[in-house]
């Protein structure tokens, strides 16, 4: 099989779990699989809204809550309602008569959602858009144009919608307002290489700092300082209109310039910092020729560096985050607590390598009384090694499937909320104390499934992938254990 895609966490990971304490918080989706196992979702009645249905191997109750609990946490993730809130807030601000043109922009899994809902909100106001999704994760719309792309590979089709994005803000003015909207997976949807760099030439810098294990902010320094497009170089394209942001997080702790690699926030880090990176992770003269030239000219102060804090490209700029992950964590909890069971919230933050954390989980679960329900969001790390397929939930799931003991009565789920996890048509998986004797009866090694990071091949054996399609949304993952 090819090469699984690296999955890095959004912040440079330790082995085993970090713990963070918790902190308070369209009409038409394409492309939704129909698979034969697993959870499956029906397609939305509602722009944004996954509406599940049950399709479980066995009629276990604990595997049923499990699923019912993600069930609302996905829900809560509905973008509609929240863009509405947004917008609420920002009623006198999108209405004022004076405007020449309000226009809308937009890039990540969500953004067509997002669109969606500002269309019912500002109808004709809207003078035109453009946003960039994911393949599948279009919505129809009457005035924005939804433009499919790449990812995570980018590819030409991204290329040309950001050319297309950033020439159009360059060309707004002060009488302008510009309404983008930012969700995860914007940054590798909106490729936009300087001219002296190919857009192949970048995809293969990316592939050697994945292939060397660069964690997402490093990958990020990097790729800011080749882009026209990302580490607030939007912003700075955009000035002297009016920009207002709203972002879906998908990174812990909600950093504008992580999101979507800050296309609107200002970048803390520099071209120094991006060389040291290519060093750091000793692919320094394995990128490309212009990459490093490139690098090394800004570091010598010839090329123009990425807005800073205080730069005036930020003066009329607002960046707004209205939706992360405590949304679906409290809902999470709030379904656990409806359906009987204590709720205990482990933490908004968890990372570390997967296999790891599945086992620190899984040890904690079991001390928990019956009746209890962890819940934790975040995102974990996988460091590849095999060839096999997967992501970092299925791998979660698989590692802590292994160290289920026959008498254990708890169950796992772990999925992210986009409806993606790694490069596979799963959002993730959910398993019991039976989930490895069905896939070995199925034909399946366990351990060497996970030993090669094959995980979607043993769970699907074991019928437990979980397998929503596109939800229209990105708010990080969810990891359910229930001690039953």
């Amino acid at each position: 099989m090819a090469p699984q895609t690296p999955q890095r966490s959004s912040r440079p990971g330790e082995p085993g779990a970090r713990l963070v304490p918790p902190k308070p918080p369209q009409r038409f989706i394409a492309g939704s699989p129909r698979p034969s196992n697993g959870l499956r979702l029906r397609t939305p009645t509602r722009p944004g809204k996954a509406v599940a249905r049950l399709d479980s191997p066995t009629s276990d109750p604990a595997r049923e809550a499990a699923q019912a609990i993600w069930r609302a946490a996905l829900a809560a993730g509905n973008v509609a309602p929240l863009v509405d809130r947004a917008l609420e807030r920002l009623r006198v601000e999108l209405t004022r008569p004076s405007w020449r043109h309000l226009l809308v922009f937009g890039c990540g899994k969500a953004s067509g959602a997002m669109a969606a809902a500002v269309e019912r909100a500002l109808g004709r106001r809207i003078t035109e858009g453009l946003v960039v999704v994911k393949d599948g994760y279009t919505v129809l719309t009457e005035r924005i144009i939804v433009k499919q792309a790449g990812h995570p590979v980018p590819d030409a089709r991204g290329q040309a919608a950001a050319e297309a994005i950033v020439n159009r803000v360059r060309a707004a003015g002060a009488e302008d307002l510009i309404l983008f909207l930012i969700s995860g997976g914007g940054s590798a949807l909106t490729p936009a290489p300087v001219p002296a760099i190919t857009l192949a030439e970048k995809q293969e810098t990316t592939r050697l700092l994945l292939g060397a294990g660069a964690t997402i902010n490093e990958l990020n320094a990097v790729r800011k300082h080749l882009s026209l497009f990302k580490g607030g170089q939007l912003a700075r394209a955009a000035a002297p209109a009016t920009l207002i942001s709203l972002i879906l997080s998908d990174v812990i702790s909600d950093p504008l310039d992580v999101i979507a690699s800050g296309p609107t926030a200002p970048d803390p880090t520099t071209f120094a910092d991006a060389l040291a990176v290519l060093q750091r992770r000793g692919v320094g003269y394995l990128v490309p020729d212009a990459v490093r030239a490139r690098l090394e000219a800004g570091a010598r102060g010839e090329v123009q560096e990425t807005p800073k804090p205080g730069d005036p490209a930020f003066e009329r700029v607002t960046n707004l985050v209205i939706g992360n992950n405590a949304l679906v964590v409290d809902a999470a909890a709030a379904e656990a607590r409806r359906r009987g069971y204590r709720a205990e919230v482990l933490t908004r933050g968890l990372q570390g390598e997967a296999r790891e954390v599945a086992r620190e989980l899984v040890a904690r679960a079991r001390t928990l009384p019956p009746r209890t329900c962890l819940i934790a969001g975040g995102e974990t790390t996988v460091t590849v090694g095999g060839r096999g397929r997967g992501g970092r939930c299925q791998e979660f799931v698989l590692a802590a499937a292994l160290e289920l003991r026959p008498d254990d009565r708890i169950v796992v789920l772990a999925a992210g909320t986009d409806g993606t996890d790694g490069p596979t048509d799963a959002a993730g998986a959910v398993a019991d104390a039976e989930t490895i004797a069905r896939g070995e009866r199925a034909g399946r090694a366990a351990r060497a499934a996970l030993d090669d990071n094959d995980a979607y091949t043993f769970l699907s054996a074991a019928g437990d992938l979980v397998v929503s399609g596109p939800t229209n949304t990105n708010l990080l993952d969810l990891y359910v254990l229930l001690r039953d």
